[in-house]
């Protein structure tokens, strides 16, 4: 059985978490991370849900997208998906993720410290349980998530471009792989962000070095000031 808690309860205690999303490559890392240094908040970086996990919590026949990579047949299996099935991993990813994100923030909440969180938490749920003055969307052009993937020398992208170029036919792969990126970085997806009603800065310049200026922004509308 699902018990599900009221909007209006979660959006009461969550009432000092502040939410950042959006599309890959548009700074919300670095801006999370700045946050929670320049303003004292609790950082909550991308995917911070996994670590904390018990171990044995997630079962396959709830989460089975969280479990995917324990029930795979092979990493060959998992680069050569089509681009739906990637897509709808990751879409289903995000909603199982939520209700552990949750959870964890409403612990972190209870000392009353701000917290600012990197999040994949669905679009409907983020409106289900905070508001416009604490969510910020941020963009960056749909073809630098193609382009740029593997540019990024972290070590789950680089193990992935070695199962690709392991792969019987590697250019097919990493032309299918591309795919996949290009479907969950659609225009479809990007409009679902730009749409959605939530305060939104669209990174356009790549060139110059705007985190600043970002950082201003976001603290005028989260309504943050530096700490001491």
């Amino acid at each position: 059985m699902k018990i599900g808690i009221e909007s209006n309860i979660l959006k009461h205690y969550l009432r000092n978490v502040y939410f950042i999303t959006g599309t890959a490559y548009a700074g919300k890392s670095t801006m999370v991370r700045m946050l929670a240094d320049r303003c004292g908040m609790i950082f909550c970086g991308e995917n911070y849900h996994h670590y904390i996990l018990p171990e044995g919590l997630l079962d396959p026949q709830i989460q089975p997208n969280l479990c995917y990579f324990e029930t795979m047949e092979s990493w060959q299996a998992f680069v050569n998906r089509t681009p739906e099935e990637y897509d709808a991993w990751i879409s289903g990813s995000s909603r199982e993720a939520a209700d552990i994100e949750i959870a964890e923030l409403l612990r972190l909440s209870a000392d009353g410290r701000k917290i600012i969180v990197d999040t994949n938490i669905p679009l409907p749920i983020l409106h289900a349980i905070s508001d416009y003055s604490r969510v910020a969307v941020m963009l960056s052009p749909c073809s630098m998530s193609v382009e740029r993937f593997f540019d990024r020398p972290d070590e789950e992208k680089q193990f992935l471009l070695r199962q690709i170029q392991a792969a019987d036919n590697p250019d097919a792969t990493m032309a299918n792989f591309r795919a996949c990126i290009a479907r969950i970085n659609s225009p479809e997806h990007y409009a679902e962000y730009a749409n959605s009603g939530f305060f939104t800065i669209v990174r356009e310049d790549t060139q110059t070095d705007t985190r600043e200026e970002t950082l201003a922004a976001l603290m005028r509308h989260f309504g943050l000031k530096p700490c001491a």
